[in-house]
């Protein structure tokens, strides 16, 4: 029997999180997740690295990039290149979306 584990964070979009929480739950260093606030990945909650304060929801993308660190053997930018390039396909995901007609149904049609 296999039993696998699951580690579930409720993330806020108003809660925030220090520099050393982030780290520590995503799996990278300090210095990666400023690297990721140099390159625009991550945005601190007063718009400076030297607050140390994160909205929570960071970590979705912390753990992100160190999963493409890892699995890719991917250098800091390479990280950032990549995330940047998923967050614009998401946002013309939703454009996209947004821009489709809705389905027309027929009212006779049951």
């Amino acid at each position: 029997m296999n039993v696998q584990m699951t580690e579930t964070i409720w993330l806020n979009q108003d809660e925030v999180c220090s520099l050393q929480h982030v780290a520590a739950v995503s799996g990278l260093s300090e210095a990666d997740i400023l690297d990721l606030v140099e390159t625009g990945v991550l945005s601190p909650v007063s718009g400076q690295a030297s607050s140390g304060m994160f909205y929570s929801e960071c970590i979705v993308v912390a753990r992100k990039a160190r999963r493409l660190r890892d699995d890719f053997d991917l250098n800091a930018d390479g990280v950032a290149l990549v995330l940047n390039l998923l967050r614009r396909v998401d946002a013309l995901e939703s454009e996209l979306l947004a821009l489709r007609p809705a389905p027309h149904r027929d009212p006779q049609a049951k």
